[in-house]
């Protein structure tokens, strides 16, 4: 099995897309990517535009040579959008998709915008999306609905995935945040060897001590039973976040790394060093209607000062 990692916050955007081959497939799960829209009231640097831009394009040629396509919910760093903005992946970007095979999250517990992003992928697909949650079919296995974070959010459930190959089980958990024990059951309950997931989103102010500690504990027993715990996502759009997965590390003998660190590449927290972006490589006041106007340059802004990898 070859598992790669095409966009985490890790690797410098939102998202937590990866393509995985196995028995003769290619198998291309949450083909989305994103860059936070605003944080601390600034727009993407133009540093993360060029990353977001090069992830947009791995994302494109996996999918120009995917066997298969999943879905684990419709949230804009997940999926292909009708209505992209200038640091999404637009759905006039993807190949056709005739002949994949599709494993979506079903059309029900969804937001009206959900909804509507469910039809804009069926209509460019040419088909209904399957609901595929609680299917298996041979090498692929796909789970109940899991909460996006805790039970009850307005943010809703996301779907996970199991792909095996020989003694191999990689689990694709998307944004289950540990913040919930059924989704952290089901996962053991598939006795993975690999396992991608979202971790706890520390950054946020309104994340109770509470279900910090919840995350913590799921985090364990994860890290105890798994060889090779990546977590990524929400976790890694903050540095405290990075300093609680090597913390986390500290406490298994199993591996906890980023996905980066996966991939063999020195993360790149570019959102969590959003301010220091700006204040090291300053950005002109009109850089970013330029650039949604096809007008900007990248010329400065690829390479990053070293103290900021």
């Amino acid at each position: 099995m070859k598992i790669e990692v095409l966009g985490t916050e890790s690797l410098g955007v939102r998202g937590i897309s990866c393509v995985v081959e196995a028995e003769g497939r290619t198998i291309v799960i949450d083909p989305g990517v994103a860059l936070g829209y605003l944080r601390h009231g600034k727009l993407p640097h133009p540093h993360q535009v060029v990353v977001g831009a090069e992830v947009r394009e791995k994302i494109v040629e996996a999918l120009g040579r995917a066997t298969d396509v999943v879905i684990s919910h419709y949230h804009g760093d997940h999926i292909p959008l009708a209505d992209a903005n200038p640091y999404q992946l637009s759905l006039s970007r993807v190949p056709p998709l005739d002949g994949v095979r599709l494993w979506c999250k079903g059309p029900h517990d969804l937001s009206d915008l959900a909804v509507q992003r469910w039809i804009d992928l069926s209509r460019f697909a040419g088909r209904i999306l399957p609901d595929s949650e609680e299917r298996s079919e041979g090498m692929v296995s796909f789970s109940s609905p899991v909460p996006h974070g805790t039970r009850g959010s307005r943010l809703g459930t996301v779907m996970m995935t199991r792909i095996q190959e020989g003694e191999e089980v990689f689990v694709h958990a998307s944004d289950i945040q540990l913040l919930d024990e059924k989704a952290i059951l089901i996962i053991l309950g598939w006795r993975p060897t690999i396992v991608l997931a979202s971790g706890p989103p520390l950054y946020l102010s309104r994340l109770s001590p509470e279900l910090r500690e919840v995350a913590w504990k799921n985090g364990k027993v994860l890290a105890q039973n798994v060889e090779t715990l990546i977590l990524d996502h929400h976790l890694m759009r903050s540095v405290s976040g990075y300093r609680w997965m090597e913390r986390l590390s500290e406490t298994s003998n199993n591996g906890v790394i980023c996905a980066a660190q996966f991939m063999g590449r020195k993360p790149r927290l570019l959102e969590a060093k959003r301010d220091r972006l700006y204040a090291e490589m300053p950005v002109p006041p009109d850089w970013h209607g330029a650039y949604a106007n096809g007008e900007s340059s990248f010329e400065g802004y690829r390479d990053l000062p070293s103290d900021l990898i």
